[in-house]
Parts: C-alpha cells; structure tokens; sequence
C-alpha cells in the first residue's frame, strides 16, 4: 500500500476520532469519516502494546495493509479509515483478519454493492 493512502499525523487522526462515525466487532474498532482528497481513500492503524510484542504488532498492521489493498476495488472512495486492533486480532491469520474486516466495512456501509455480490462472508 503507496504511503499516499496513510494517514500519519496525529491532526488527521484527531479530525477522525472527532468528526467520524464508529463501527466494531470483537476484533476490530474502524472510525470512518469522508475526506476532500483527491485519494481514493486513507487508512490508519494503532495497535496497542496490549495486543502483543513488536513482532505480533507488525504482523496485524501488514495483515490489515494487506486487506485494504485486495479491498480496494470494493471501498467507497473519499474516506479516512482508522482501525484499531482488539486482543483477539493477535490470534488471527490473515484470512480471517480480512472477513473479520469485511463484516465491519459492511457495518459501516463502506464497501461498494458489488462487494456485498461477491463470495466474502
């Protein structure tokens, strides 16, 4: 995922938390909230020191980079994502970091219709 589609400063986050709507599961908290951008759309992580050590920290940020990245066809372009990794994100694979991540976005009403066609469950 190009560093254009990050969201870095702790401004931008800010403006999420503060403007954004949130929706959750048992492993994941996204906050979304529309942009002026001309980018499709951003993404920012945290991941606590509670989830793990540096090693399973990076694992769960590359795992959800990674979804994002088969996803983005199906994301709503215009938008800001902060995700915040629960406990349970630890013990997934990456597969199921991405259905846990789709049944969110389908919460949050971020993914295209032609996502909700396809076969992810």
């Amino acid at each position: 995922m190009k560093k254009t589609f990050r969201i870095k400063k702790d401004s931008e986050f800010q403006s999420v938390f503060k403007g954004g709507k949130s929706f959750a599961n048992r492993q994941f908290v996204v906050y979304m909230y529309k942009n002026e951008l001309n980018v499709p759309f951003r993404i920012g992580l945290s991941v606590s020191k509670k989830i793990g050590n540096a090693v399973t920290r990076n694992r769960v940020k590359r795992c959800i980079r990674q979804s994002f990245t088969e996803l983005k066809e199906e994301i709503l372009p215009g938008y800001d994502f902060i995700i915040i990794a629960r406990k349970p994100a630890a013990d997934m694979d990456g597969n199921e970091v991405k259905k846990s991540l789709i049944h969110v976005l389908k919460r949050a009403k971020a993914l295209s219709r032609r996502a909700y066609r396809s076969d992810y469950k």
